[in-house]
């Protein structure tokens, strides 16, 4: 699947950091990893501190799929919010979820400051508007939610917005939010494990697995073999491509990055935002004085056509970023499509979908993906292990 189309802006700043061989031989070890991107890259750090031997494969240059085209906003609110999802799945997976997500941001810092990352990883508070008044009750009703179970939030009136440049009817304003580059970040960890011993190959395509007893077999596009204990799947919503179950919603999504401002607006100073138009529109700082935003999500058909749609996607993201922010300029200066999935629930999906197999899988879709994936390093030694874990159970396949 081709999930984002040509120059995202993190490629653009960056450039192709690093490269790695393509697999020339048939080898062995104890863990394979699908997907070089910043699922892969957590589960294999994670894997390393438990003094696994590792194998990592990526059907193109690292780094180049989905985490690309990501736009690195960090925030705990699940894509459901967090009364409905109570009503969804109960009350302790989901309150447990919001909390976990919470944590996962502060974990991925300590990553960051271990591995020495200039990822541009920053703290933010996330407020989270409606930008019409007939969706003012359902974010009351989202905020007293979320004080009842310990969140630290406070809630904005019109005029509060009015003052940060932001034409809303209301807002909940959260202390837990971060921006980061996570295609630089995933870029320096891949090259840290690579320093640690973990073997990376990209532009090496996993075309059969076959298990037998207690070891299974990844034949790659080339004819060679990697004989693994386990294979973690860590292959986004190209996953959907190897299990069986109908468990995501595929959209186009789109982005834009501004031009650099000699001075950022203070209302972009230490926030991001998102709204609760369906779909939702967000916004973000980057580190180098522009101004991110993202969303017009349409039902994902095919990559020509998403990609057709980049044009007229641009004008109406300006147009939206205009009326909610009328006082700031904004003038386009890079835009890409990217491929986006909604599961049922917000939630991600961890482990086995066949326990009779040793393929594991940590996927984390929806507007979560990074910090689902922090979530996934604790969730995959479990799955390893043969081992319960609540995350097992919360995010397991036959949910």
């Amino acid at each position: 699947m081709d999930v984002r189309s040509n120059e995202p802006y993190s490629l653009i700043v960056n450039s192709l950091e690093s490269s790695y061989p393509s697999l020339k031989e048939s080898i062995s070890s104890e863990i394979l990893i699908i997907g070089a991107g910043i699922t892969g890259a957590l589960i294999a750090y994670q894997l390393l501190e438990e003094g696994k031997k590792i194998v990592m494969v990526d059907k193109r240059d690292v780094c180049n799929g989905s985490t690309a085209a990501s736009t690195s906003i960090l925030q705990y609110e699940i894509d459901v919010p967090l009364h409905e999802l109570i009503n969804q799945i109960g009350l302790t997976p989901a309150v447990s979820s919001y909390q976990n997500c919470e944590k996962s941001i502060k974990d991925l810092k300590k990553i960051v400051n271990k591995i020495k990352s200039d990822c541009g990883f920053k703290y933010q508070n996330s407020i989270y508007f409606s930008s019409t008044k007939k969706d003012v009750d359902f974010l009351k009703k989202e905020f007293e939610a979320r004080k009842e179970h310990g969140f630290e939030v406070k809630w904005l009136e019109k005029d509060d917005l009015e003052k940060l440049g932001l034409k809303g009817y209301g807002a909940i304003d959260s202390t837990s939010g971060a921006r980061m580059d996570v295609y630089k970040f995933t870029n320096d960890l891949l090259s840290y494990l690579s320093n640690k011993g973990v073997k990376i190959y990209d532009r090496t395509t996993i075309e059969n697995i076959k298990q037998k007893e207690n070891k299974i077999k990844g034949k790659t596009n080339d004819g060679f073999i990697i004989d693994v204990d386990a294979i973690v799947h860590c292959s986004g919503y190209e996953s959907t491509n190897t299990v069986k179950k109908d468990i995501v919603k595929l959209k186009s999504t789109f982005a834009l990055v501004s031009e650099a401002y000699e001075v950022m607006p203070n209302a972009f100073q230490n926030t991001l935002y998102w709204n609760t138009d369906s779909p939702y529109l967000y916004f973000r700082s980057t580190s180098d004085g522009r101004i991110m935003m993202g969303g017009g999500d349409r039902d994902f058909r095919n990559p020509k056509l998403r990609d057709a749609l980049l044009p007229k996607k641009e004008k109406e993201l300006v147009k939206a970023f205009k009326k909610c922010f009328p006082k700031i300029p904004f003038v386009a200066d890079y835009s890409w499509a990217g491929t986006f999935g909604e599961t049922k629930d917000g939630l991600p999906y961890f482990g086995k979908e066949d326990p009779q197999s040793n393929e594991h899988y940590i996927l984390g879709f929806g507007g979560n993906g990074i910090t689902f994936s922090v979530m996934g390093m604790e969730a995959i030694v479990h799955s390893l292990n043969n081992t319960p874990h609540p995350y097992l159970e919360y995010y397991k396949f036959n949910r």
